[in-house]
């Protein structure tokens, strides 16, 4: 036997006498630990970062009026809405373009609408994102990609505190197969010359109405 089979064997022996050590899960953070009212402050900085406009409302009640503000503001004559959206959210002063499944606007449509509203799924305090995931108030994913400003509600009871949290809220939809889209912002990129550019594969122009 050389002396590199004597060592080879020597090890293992020595493996095979000694038993493997049990898997140790890493220390990730499971959960936030602001309060209710730091995770709000949080989330509305991230937004000021993002070039968000944000727009604090006491109550449900209020979201109509400060919708037709908005669209006022970005000069749109209408705005397109998933069939879910609830009534009460829609100012009766502006057109409203309604896409529902059973009869799904053209993506020119959408693309010539210039502004869209919807609920959301959630919000996440730590980094100023906020979820859509197909759910009620939302509508599909292409209704928020085609447009070039985009009006969501965000209720403070769906804020969470951080990213750990939000997938933990988000399991359901995850297991149901529904899409769930995650942004921070309105649309931007700087992968072309290191040069920010926004609208690129989503709005422009991202209004919050954040209620409560």
């Amino acid at each position: 036997m050389s002396g590199r089979d004597a060592i080879l064997a020597r090890v293992r022996a020595a493996l095979r006498d000694t038993p493997a050590p049990e898997p140790s899960a890493p220390a990730y953070r499971r959960h936030g630990e602001r309060d209710a009212a730091s995770a709000v402050a949080c989330f509305l900085d991230r937004l000021q970062d993002y070039n968000v406009h944000v727009t604090r409302l006491e109550s449900e009640a209020d979201i109509a009026p400060a919708v037709a503000a908005r669209l006022a503001a970005n000069g749109a004559d209408r705005y397109v809405a998933p069939d879910d959206l609830p009534v009460a959210w829609r100012p009766l002063d502006v057109a409203a373009v309604i896409d529902s499944s059973a009869a799904l606007l053209p993506h020119q449509t959408l693309n010539e609408t210039p502004s869209a509203l919807t609920a959301c799924a959630l919000a996440i305090a730590e980094t100023g994102t906020i979820v859509l995931d197909g759910d009620h108030g939302q509508g599909r994913r292409a209704l928020t990609l085609l447009v070039d400003h985009h009006i969501c509600v965000v209720f403070a009871h769906q804020l969470v505190d951080s990213v750990p949290d939000a997938i933990t809220t988000l399991a359901t939809a995850a297991r149901a197969g529904r899409p769930i889209t995650f942004f921070s912002g309105p649309s931007a990129t700087a992968d072309i010359e290191f040069e920010r550019v926004v609208g690129v594969h989503g709005p422009r122009r991202l209004d919050v109405l954040f209620v409560g």
